[in-house]
């Protein structure tokens, strides 16, 4: 399950990618648009300025601002970067790969097998949903 980190995350650099032209946002204006408690989101802002992703400017028509191009944005990335592995399994991990205890042969694991084929198809469509796609995606919905 996603954690509210990473959701709060998606929702606030959605809500960035959507105003790119206009210029630093603030984090309280981003906290009441987005429903995220402040002092929440302003651990997630510095995560996400820290991960390059965004840029922040200080005094009068400051914020934060999307440094990326929506279309670079994936939510791979930004899931990993707060929920850490995507696998439901620990063996089939791509960056944080562990020896399941249990395991006798990693090789003719036919639940290693399943769970890595989840991991791939689960990996491929959250690497091909960007932040552009999902603007576009919520457009065409309210057309509706």
């Amino acid at each position: 399950m996603l954690s509210k980190k990473t959701k709060y995350a998606i929702n606030a650099m959605l809500f960035l990618a959507k105003r790119k032209e206009h210029g630093p946002v603030l984090i309280s204006s981003i906290a009441e648009e987005q429903n995220i408690p402040q002092k929440f989101l302003e651990a997630i802002l510095l995560d996400l300025k820290n991960a390059g992703y965004l840029n922040s400017k200080k005094g009068r028509g400051g914020g934060y601002y999307l440094i990326k191009d929506p279309e670079e944005v994936n939510l791979a990335e930004i899931m990993r970067l707060f929920d850490g592995p995507i696998a439901l399994l620990p063996c089939v991990t791509y960056r944080y790969y562990e020896r399941c205890e249990e395991c006798k042969d990693e090789e003719t694991c036919g639940i290693r097998d399943v769970f890595l084929q989840v991991r791939n198809e689960t990996v491929e469509k959250l690497k091909a949903s960007n932040l552009a796609q999902i603007i576009d995606r919520e457009s065409e919905l309210g057309e509706n």
